[in-house]
């Protein structure tokens, strides 16, 4: 799983969070009966308070995207999601790329070059988390 977290954003962390696991499940790189990392090692991982970490796995809990299990983590749920659900999730995860690119004067065609590199070298089951500014 690769999550980036950009502090200097308007979008705050757990929402970057949020979307991001969102949005592989959605792609179905995050698929069904996967643990996530536990809270505190992603926090660490990532540069952030634990809190900021749980409040992201709160809302995908709210949002029916995983179930906490006590002990046993944090695991992508089966779900039936619907093409427009499928899309809803989808755009709003570009719009806040585009949000994103934008503020770090990006234009649509690195925008779209990066996207396009991204689904081209993302590695298989997404194994990397990174954290910090953004690429």
């Amino acid at each position: 799983m690769h999550l980036q977290v950009d502090t200097s954003s308007p979008v705050p962390p757990y929402e970057q969070i949020r979307a991001q696991i969102q949005a592989m499940v959605a792609g179905g790189s995050l698929p069904a009966g996967t643990r996530l990392p536990p809270i505190r090692q992603l926090a660490g991982d990532l540069g952030l308070a634990t809190n900021t970490v749980a409040r992201a796995y709160r809302e995908l809990e709210l949002d029916g995207v995983v179930e906490a299990r006590g002990r046993h983590g944090t695991v992508i749920i089966e779900r039936a999601m619907a093409a427009p659900e499928r899309r809803e999730v989808v755009n709003h995860a570009a719009e806040t790329f585009v949000r994103e690119a934008q503020h770090h004067g990006a234009g649509l065609d690195d925008a779209l070059a990066a996207v396009r590199r991204a689904f081209h070298q993302r590695p298989p089951g997404g194994a990397f988390i990174s954290g910090g500014g953004s690429p």
